[in-house]
């Protein structure tokens, strides 16, 4: 039957049965969109995998002259030293070396002379080594054509080595009471280095750091000692408030360096005893925990107008007051 040119209607659908809530997840959207590196069809995600795997096969972290790869867990695992008078620095100063790496058709100069004539009679392996991976091997940092390995420093436990010091002066294998210096939140390299010269100055038995938020033996820590790493044990703590704990109980006197001191470093009487001195950061001194752990809060009289002295500078004046105490006793 013609429809007269009319057309039909459908019939309105009435309700029906719910989902039951299964489309719910379909009004919720999809959530904020992925950073470019994050989406597998860009180009970004491919560079950032092609970087990662880089990064696991020689250690992640920035590389500079004298800046630390760290492994798993943060632990440093090499070390390299970057351009020509860095890398001379290094081998006059003694910094121990795994090799020399030298760009190949390197330019020669004094400095590049002098390097391959330290590491030839130290018998550091020189590698003839191309641009590309010197370029890898510092990240591409400033190289200038010369590229210094050096090895992981090795750190003694800070409780051994504080019992075996005690243990060996107690027999008479050391003439001089046990003397230590520990940092607590110094993270500059070279206040390191300076303070490792000043004990070795001034016959101390050891350095000590905590594991963490605490500078570490570097290149730089090597250079500013000016060899005396050698000679100075640097030991790690794992919490440097219980070290301090363990310290009291083998009898070695905690003295913290602060501006508002019980005694003033000139009136110390504990100085020919056996000894940690610990100094702070230069800009917060010592940590609350740790200054409720010294047996004594010992200030250097100073000037004035002076606000504080640096970490380094501190330890020196202290470890001469109780090197010279201990001379006269």
């Amino acid at each position: 039957m013609a429809n007269n040119g009319r057309r039909s209607v459908k019939a309105k659908k009435g309700p029906t049965v719910g989902t039951g809530g299964h489309g719910r997840k379909a009004l919720e959207g999809k959530g904020p969109t992925p950073k470019a590196e994050d989406r597998p069809y860009h180009k970004a995600h491919k560079s950032k995998q092609l970087s990662e795997r880089s990064a696991a096969k020689r250690g992640t972290g920035a590389r500079s002259a004298g800046a630390a790869r760290t492994g798993p867990k943060g632990r440093a695992t090499e070390e390299v030293v970057t351009g020509r008078n860095s890398v001379v620095e290094a081998l006059r100063a003694g910094i121990p070396a795994k090799a020399l790496h030298v760009a190949v058709r390197i330019e020669m100069d004094d400095r590049v002379k002098e390097s391959l004539k330290l590491a030839a009679e130290r018998g550091i392996p020189l590698l003839e080594t191309g641009k590309p991976e010197l370029d890898r091997m510092t990240e591409d940092a400033v190289h200038q054509g010369l590229v210094l390995q050096i090895p992981p420093y090795e750190y003694q436990d800070a409780y051994d080595l504080a019992e075996q010091t005690v243990d060996r002066w107690k027999k008479g294998h050391v003439s001089n009471a046990p003397l230590f210096v520990a940092l607590d939140g110094i993270t500059d390299p070279r206040n390191l280095g300076a303070i490792i010269r000043s004990v070795s100055a001034f016959s101390g038995h050891g350095v000590i750091v905590p594991e963490r938020r605490s500078v570490g033996v570097t290149a730089s820590a090597w250079k500013t000692s000016a060899g005396a790493a050698v000679r100075v044990p640097v030991a790690r703590a794992a919490n440097l408030n219980n070290a301090l704990k363990q310290f009291k109980s083998m009898g070695i006197f905690v003295l913290g360096l602060d501006g508002d001191g019980d005694v003033s470093l000139p009136d110390l009487t504990l100085a020919t005893e056996p000894v940690c001195i610990v100094v702070g950061s230069e800009g917060k001194g010592l940590s609350r925990l740790v200054r409720e752990n010294c047996d004594q809060i010992v200030s250097i009289p100073i000037d004035s107008a002076m606000e504080s002295l640096n970490a380094s500078m501190a330890v020196g004046i202290s470890l001469y007051e109780v090197s010279r105490q201990r001379a006269t006793k």
